[in-house]
Protein backbone atom coordinates (compact mmCIF):
# COMPACT_ATOMS: atom_id res chain seq x y z
CA UNK A 1 0.00 0.00 0.00
CA UNK A 2 1.38 3.20 -1.06
CA UNK A 3 1.40 6.17 1.18
CA UNK A 4 2.44 10.08 0.12
CA UNK A 5 2.35 13.36 2.58
CA UNK A 6 1.31 16.65 0.12
CA UNK A 7 2.68 19.95 1.07
CA UNK A 8 0.55 22.41 -0.14
CA UNK A 9 1.51 26.24 0.44
CA UNK A 10 0.11 26.96 3.59
CA UNK A 11 1.00 27.15 7.05
CA UNK A 12 4.29 25.61 7.91
CA UNK A 13 3.80 22.60 8.91
CA UNK A 14 5.74 20.71 11.58
CA UNK A 15 8.45 18.76 11.23
CA UNK A 16 8.42 16.37 13.61
CA UNK A 17 4.69 15.82 11.87
CA UNK A 18 6.48 14.76 8.61
CA UNK A 19 9.05 12.46 10.71
CA UNK A 20 5.72 10.39 12.17
CA UNK A 21 4.19 9.56 9.19
CA UNK A 22 7.27 8.79 7.21
CA UNK A 23 7.09 6.06 10.21
CA UNK A 24 4.18 5.28 9.38
CA UNK A 25 4.85 4.43 5.95
CA UNK A 26 3.87 7.64 4.67
CA UNK A 27 7.31 7.44 2.52
CA UNK A 28 6.75 9.67 -0.14
CA UNK A 29 6.57 13.38 -0.26
CA UNK A 30 5.40 15.43 -2.84
CA UNK A 31 5.29 19.23 -2.76
CA UNK A 32 2.25 21.29 -4.45
CA UNK A 33 4.40 24.47 -6.07
CA UNK A 34 5.12 26.64 -3.09
CA UNK A 35 4.93 24.37 -0.28
CA UNK A 36 8.03 23.37 -1.59
CA UNK A 37 9.46 26.38 0.10
CA UNK A 38 8.18 25.25 3.40
CA UNK A 39 9.96 21.95 2.86
CA UNK A 40 13.23 24.01 2.86
CA UNK A 41 12.58 26.01 5.72
CA UNK A 42 12.19 22.24 7.41
CA UNK A 43 14.75 20.60 5.64
CA UNK A 44 12.99 17.99 4.41
CA UNK A 45 14.04 16.68 0.34
CA UNK A 46 10.49 16.04 -1.57
CA UNK A 47 11.10 13.11 -3.93
CA UNK A 48 8.75 15.36 -6.60
CA UNK A 49 7.75 19.10 -6.71
CA UNK A 50 4.75 19.96 -8.86
CA UNK A 51 2.58 22.29 -10.22
CA UNK A 52 2.63 25.66 -12.57
CA UNK A 53 5.64 26.93 -10.13
CA UNK A 54 3.86 30.19 -9.82
CA UNK A 55 4.77 30.13 -6.37
CA UNK A 56 8.30 28.17 -5.79
CA UNK A 57 11.11 30.85 -5.53
CA UNK A 58 14.58 30.65 -7.51
CA UNK A 59 16.17 29.70 -4.11
CA UNK A 60 13.83 26.90 -3.10
CA UNK A 61 14.37 25.46 -6.89
CA UNK A 62 18.48 25.72 -6.65
CA UNK A 63 18.17 23.98 -2.78
CA UNK A 64 16.41 21.08 -4.57
CA UNK A 65 17.99 21.16 -7.78
CA UNK A 66 19.24 17.27 -8.71
CA UNK A 67 17.54 16.02 -5.13
CA UNK A 68 13.70 16.52 -6.02
CA UNK A 69 12.10 15.72 -9.49
CA UNK A 70 9.91 19.16 -10.76
CA UNK A 71 6.86 18.29 -12.81
CA UNK A 72 5.50 21.35 -14.43
CA UNK A 73 1.94 21.49 -15.13
CA UNK A 74 0.61 24.85 -16.34
CA UNK A 75 -3.00 24.23 -16.69
CA UNK A 76 -4.82 26.32 -14.74
CA UNK A 77 -8.09 24.69 -14.52
CA UNK A 78 -6.95 22.48 -11.36
CA UNK A 79 -5.02 23.74 -8.36
CA UNK A 80 -1.41 22.37 -7.69
CA UNK A 81 -2.93 20.19 -4.53
CA UNK A 82 -5.06 18.66 -7.49
CA UNK A 83 -1.95 18.22 -9.52
CA UNK A 84 -0.33 16.29 -6.76
CA UNK A 85 -3.65 14.18 -5.90
CA UNK A 86 -4.10 13.14 -9.62
CA UNK A 87 -0.14 12.66 -9.76
CA UNK A 88 -0.89 10.65 -6.78
CA UNK A 89 -3.62 8.77 -8.35
CA UNK A 90 -1.95 7.52 -11.57
CA UNK A 91 0.94 6.28 -9.97
CA UNK A 92 -1.14 3.97 -7.81
CA UNK A 93 -0.95 6.29 -4.47
CA UNK A 94 -3.72 4.91 -2.43
CA UNK A 95 -3.38 7.41 0.96
CA UNK A 96 -2.43 10.98 1.21
CA UNK A 97 -1.71 13.55 4.15
CA UNK A 98 -2.14 16.79 3.26
CA UNK A 99 0.13 19.33 5.46
CA UNK A 100 -0.13 23.01 4.59
CA UNK A 101 -3.10 22.90 3.62
CA UNK A 102 -4.32 25.98 5.31
CA UNK A 103 -3.30 29.21 5.92
CA UNK A 104 -4.31 32.83 5.60
CA UNK A 105 -5.68 32.21 2.70
CA UNK A 106 -9.04 31.56 3.56
CA UNK A 107 -10.35 30.96 0.12
CA UNK A 108 -7.40 28.17 -0.16
CA UNK A 109 -7.99 26.31 2.66
CA UNK A 110 -11.78 25.98 2.06
CA UNK A 111 -10.89 24.65 -1.64
CA UNK A 112 -8.62 22.10 -0.26
CA UNK A 113 -11.15 20.51 2.44
CA UNK A 114 -13.67 20.43 -0.77
CA UNK A 115 -10.79 18.42 -2.37
CA UNK A 116 -10.88 15.83 0.38
CA UNK A 117 -14.62 15.09 -0.96
CA UNK A 118 -13.52 15.43 -4.66
CA UNK A 119 -11.13 12.79 -4.59
CA UNK A 120 -12.77 10.53 -2.14
CA UNK A 121 -13.63 7.74 -4.33
CA UNK A 122 -9.91 7.82 -6.06
CA UNK A 123 -7.57 8.49 -2.87
CA UNK A 124 -7.98 8.27 0.86
CA UNK A 125 -7.17 11.58 1.80
CA UNK A 126 -5.93 13.09 5.33
CA UNK A 127 -5.65 16.72 6.49
CA UNK A 128 -3.26 17.65 9.48
CA UNK A 129 -3.34 21.16 10.65
CA UNK A 130 -1.50 22.32 14.06
CA UNK A 131 -2.88 19.94 16.64
CA UNK A 132 -6.02 18.56 14.56
CA UNK A 133 -6.25 15.21 12.24
CA UNK A 134 -9.12 15.82 9.73
CA UNK A 135 -10.57 12.30 7.97
CA UNK A 136 -13.34 12.03 5.91
CA UNK A 137 -15.55 8.81 6.95
CA UNK A 138 -18.42 7.03 5.74
CA UNK A 139 -20.22 3.70 6.41
CA UNK A 140 -19.16 1.70 9.82
CA UNK A 141 -15.89 2.58 11.48
CA UNK A 142 -14.39 1.85 14.78
CA UNK A 143 -11.51 3.16 16.43
CA UNK A 144 -9.64 3.42 19.55
CA UNK A 145 -9.15 6.66 21.58
CA UNK A 146 -8.59 7.96 25.26
CA UNK A 147 -11.46 8.58 27.23
CA UNK A 148 -11.95 12.70 27.23
CA UNK A 149 -10.61 13.09 23.64
CA UNK A 150 -12.40 16.08 22.02
CA UNK A 151 -13.85 14.64 18.77
CA UNK A 152 -16.33 16.70 15.88
CA UNK A 153 -18.21 15.57 13.71
CA UNK A 154 -19.79 17.45 10.35
CA UNK A 155 -22.16 16.87 8.25
CA UNK A 156 -23.26 18.19 4.76
CA UNK A 157 -26.46 17.76 3.91
CA UNK A 158 -29.56 16.69 5.59
CA UNK A 159 -29.51 12.89 3.68
CA UNK A 160 -26.63 11.87 5.47
CA UNK A 161 -26.93 10.20 9.01
CA UNK A 162 -24.86 9.90 11.96
CA UNK A 163 -25.16 6.86 14.98
CA UNK A 164 -22.57 7.22 17.49
CA UNK A 165 -21.68 4.44 20.56
CA UNK A 166 -18.71 6.14 23.32
CA UNK A 167 -19.52 9.86 22.74
CA UNK A 168 -21.02 12.13 25.11
CA UNK A 169 -23.76 13.43 23.46
CA UNK A 170 -24.96 10.61 21.59
CA UNK A 171 -26.05 10.69 17.88
CA UNK A 172 -28.96 8.48 16.95
CA UNK A 173 -29.42 8.39 13.23
CA UNK A 174 -29.40 12.17 13.38
CA UNK A 175 -27.82 14.26 10.33
CA UNK A 176 -25.45 17.30 10.51
CA UNK A 177 -26.21 19.65 7.60
CA UNK A 178 -23.67 22.08 7.19
CA UNK A 179 -24.96 25.90 8.58
CA UNK A 180 -27.48 23.91 10.54
CA UNK A 181 -26.39 21.55 13.28
CA UNK A 182 -22.99 20.16 14.01
CA UNK A 183 -21.02 17.99 16.83
CA UNK A 184 -18.70 20.04 17.34
CA UNK A 185 -16.16 19.87 20.99
CA UNK A 186 -17.85 15.77 21.25
CA UNK A 187 -16.35 14.00 23.92
CA UNK A 188 -14.99 10.24 23.80
CA UNK A 189 -16.63 8.69 26.78
CA UNK A 190 -14.93 5.07 25.98
CA UNK A 191 -11.35 3.80 24.72
CA UNK A 192 -13.38 2.59 21.52
CA UNK A 193 -15.75 4.74 19.31
CA UNK A 194 -18.06 3.21 17.13
CA UNK A 195 -19.65 5.89 13.96
CA UNK A 196 -22.21 4.55 11.65
CA UNK A 197 -22.75 7.02 8.50
CA UNK A 198 -25.66 6.17 6.04
CA UNK A 199 -26.22 7.96 2.85
CA UNK A 200 -22.89 10.41 2.55
CA UNK A 201 -19.57 11.55 4.16
CA UNK A 202 -18.68 13.42 6.89
CA UNK A 203 -15.66 14.85 8.24
CA UNK A 204 -13.86 14.10 12.49
CA UNK A 205 -11.39 16.02 13.57
CA UNK A 206 -9.94 14.88 16.54
CA UNK A 207 -6.43 15.31 18.28
CA UNK A 208 -3.19 14.14 15.76
CA UNK A 209 -1.27 12.50 18.93
CA UNK A 210 -3.74 10.92 20.00
CA UNK A 211 -4.93 9.46 16.79
CA UNK A 212 -1.36 8.56 16.51
CA UNK A 213 -0.75 6.40 20.03
CA UNK A 214 -3.54 4.85 18.63
CA UNK A 215 -3.01 3.47 15.27
CA UNK A 216 -5.30 5.79 13.56
CA UNK A 217 -3.08 7.03 11.59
Amino acid sequence: MKKCIIIANGDLPKRNHIKILMQKNYDTIICADGGANSAAKLNVIPDFIIGDFDSVTDETKKIFYNKSKFIQIKRQNDTDVEKCLKFAVKNKFSEAILLGATGDRLDHSICNLGIVLKFYDKIKIKIVHQKSLLIPISGEVNFKTTKGETISLYGFDEKTFITSIGLKYKLKKESLPFGKKESTSNVAISNLVHLKIENGIIFLIRDFDLARVNDFI
